[in-house]
């Protein structure tokens, strides 16, 4: 009987301190801070190109704004009230990660011809949840190189899909490809007219890859439509000449591209200073067998 009521005793504690301590730590979770996670979304449409939407995720710690990496952003259609998956991405180093649709059909606007993209963040233990909505409506860029006048004209024409209708008293502006950041082109707005176009003389003298250049014309972060650019490669630029010396002898080169006159010094150096080194151990040999040789007769 005794027995017993121990074991009862013991059971009621350990068992009073496994709910006080599962008590402890859900009270602790909750103390700890979750920080609020910033996200901020583009949406992006090169024609005949990739359809994607630019994403960034940050958060102010300390009052510092951080990038969020690694976390994992699930991707919505919104029809209604009805969420259609279309995928997941998870930001890279940089807080910073690109959702690429395969054409504008893969998704679906609501009665008022409107695509509607929700970005959601589920949470984590560092992180609260988070979302980001995208609203927007199909414009295409139709884009052409034209001569009037023996004058080289960039010509565009900005269409509302959604009504099937031009689109005027936009700005479209005009960009060079070049390595790290492009080039504009004429005036840094150029507004379309009351039938969507802009016609833009190009008379620059800019050099490019066997004469080629890429021009963008770009409707930049627009409220309605987004970013929509247009691609056009011409042969309106001046020939790269090519000045590159990889395989010529220099100094500068591979070292199986050495000057000639550099090896022949360098060897000749070391033959020398190998041949004044054997010349001076054989005259010690000598010295020393001469000695050698007095010290028997003697």
């Amino acid at each position: 009987m005794k027995n017993h009521l121990t074991f009862r005793s013991i059971f009621l504690v350990l068992t009073s301190v496994f709910f006080i301590t599962t008590s402890y730590q859900n009270l602790y979770a909750q103390d700890i801070k979750k920080n609020k996670v910033r996200l901020k979304a583009d949406y992006v449409k090169i024609m005949d190109g990739v359809i994607s939407f630019d994403i960034k995720a940050t958060s102010k710690i300390k009052k510092k704004n951080i990038e969020v990496s690694n976390i994992n952003l699930a991707i919505y259609n919104v029809i209604d009230d009805e969420k259609i998956k279309l995928g997941t991405t998870i930001t890279d180093n940089r807080g910073k990660c690109k959702f690429i649709l395969k054409n504008i059909n893969a998704i679906k606007t609501d009665s008022l011809n409107t695509y509607n993209i929700l970005i959601e963040f589920k949470g984590n233990d560092t992180f609260k949840k988070a979302a980001k909505r995208l609203n927007f409506k199909n414009a295409n860029i139709e884009a052409s190189i034209i001569t009037k006048d023996s004058i080289n004209y960039i010509s565009a024409k900005l269409i509302d899909k959604s009504k099937d209708s031009v689109i005027s008293g936009e700005s479209l502006s005009i960009q060079i490809q070049r390595l790290f950041s492009p080039l504009i082109i004429g005036e840094e707005f150029n507004n379309t007219d009351h039938n969507g176009t802009i016609l833009v003389p190009f008379e620059e003298k800019i050099p490019g890859i066997d004469g080629n250049l890429i021009f963008e014309v770009v409707l930049n972060d627009h409220d309605e439509f987004g970013t929509v650019k247009a691609l056009i490669k011409a042969p309106l630029g001046i020939p790269i000449v090519e000045e590159s010396t990889f395989n010529e002898r220099t100094l500068w080169s591979p070292r199986n591209k050495t000057p000639i006159f550099i090896l022949l010094f360098a060897n000749l150096l070391i033959i020398g200073m190998w041949g004044l080194i054997i010349y001076l151990i054989v005259n010690l040999f000598k010295i020393k067998k001469t000695k050698t040789s007095k010290h028997e007769t003697i």
